[in-house]
């Protein structure tokens, strides 16, 4: 593959709160320690950052319920990337078919906002959930199919899960070469300096 890596404009950006949301919302480590995802009033606060760019397509209502909601579509969204890193399609694919059942996912053509019939520019936008969703509803089905397309296309590869020590937060790949083994830059520098200390402490005295 030459170039990067550049799935449709739409589809990224729901890959990249899929990947938001599962770093926000599933327990486990990050960056070296341990990661918990916040409770109670916290947890719509926490998915509200972790989805504050999406487009105004759905009403956006984010109470405790809603963001429960998130959070369980959130752990089977980490089961697809782990499945993908571990080499299990058939895992992924299942889990996502099931996610894609849950939220009533289906492709939809909506008016896009400040357009008329002859506003010009982008009419219609291609969604995929139902006008009278809810958010979490409409998010988890947008997602799922941001998840469906590329695990059904030649680019389910490039989902991963962080390689470095003591994290398991995930990540799209976007490079150029499919190089990519971190969740962020941080890991990346963690891992290169752990392994600078383990050269230097086995060379000669």
């Amino acid at each position: 593959m030459t170039g990067q890596v550049m799935f449709d404009s739409h589809v990224a950006v729901l890959l990249e709160h899929a990947v938001s949301l599962v770093n926000t919302l599933t327990d486990g480590e990050a960056r070296g320690r341990p990661y918990a995802v916040p409770r109670g009033a916290d947890l719509p606060r926490a998915v509200e950052a972790a989805v504050s760019d999406t487009a105004g397509s759905l009403p956006r209502t984010i109470d405790v319920p809603q963001a429960e909601y998130l959070a369980a579509t959130a752990r089977a969204m980490r089961r697809v990337f782990q499945a993908m890193h571990d080499g299990d399609p058939d895992t992924a694919a299942t889990t996502v078919n099931g996610l894609l059942h849950d939220s009533g996912a289906r492709p939809r053509l909506d008016r896009a906002p400040d357009t008329g019939r002859d506003g010009g520019g982008t009419t219609w936008q291609l969604h995929f959930h139902g006008p009278d969703d809810s958010f979490a509803a409409g998010h988890s089905a947008s997602c799922a199919t941001a998840l469906a397309l590329a695990v059904g296309g030649s680019l389910a590869g490039r989902l991963g899960v962080c390689h470095a020590d003591r994290c398991d937060r995930v990540y799209v790949d976007t490079s150029r070469n499919a190089a990519r083994q971190f969740c962020s830059t941080a890991c990346q520098n963690r891992t290169k300096t752990a392994a600078f200390r383990a050269r230097k402490g086995g060379g000669p005295g």
